[in-house]
């Protein structure tokens, strides 16, 4: 395998340091249990992976980051729409993340 850059050694460790503290998951939402699984992902997520092409590499990595971000101001609305909060069209990410607490 070629050598990784430090942006990529960086990625996978972060990831197999997800997968040791139980927090890594698939993108359907399980845990990975397989450390052989958490080194694919740790790859694929870094772009060191030969399987895909670079534009695949790129869209796993955005997956990857914005799950780190949690959820978007959109989504945080519209559970405030379910939940019937007042104001919520005038309120920040933040202040929607508080009051949905």
């Amino acid at each position: 395998m070629a050598k990784q850059s430090k942006a990529q050694q960086e990625t996978v460790e972060r990831v197999m340091h997800e997968f040791a503290e139980g927090e890594l998951e698939t993108s359907a939402g399980d845990k990975v249990t397989s450390r052989r699984q958490a080194i694919a992902i740790g790859l694929s997520e870094a772009g060191a992976s030969n399987q895909q092409s670079p534009a695949q590499n790129k869209r796993r990595k955005g997956e990857a980051e914005r799950r780190e971000r949690g959820p978007s101001r959109a989504e945080l609305y519209e559970r405030a729409k379910k939940a019937d909060v007042p104001g919520r069209s005038r309120m920040s990410k933040a202040e929607l993340e508080k009051a949905l607490g």
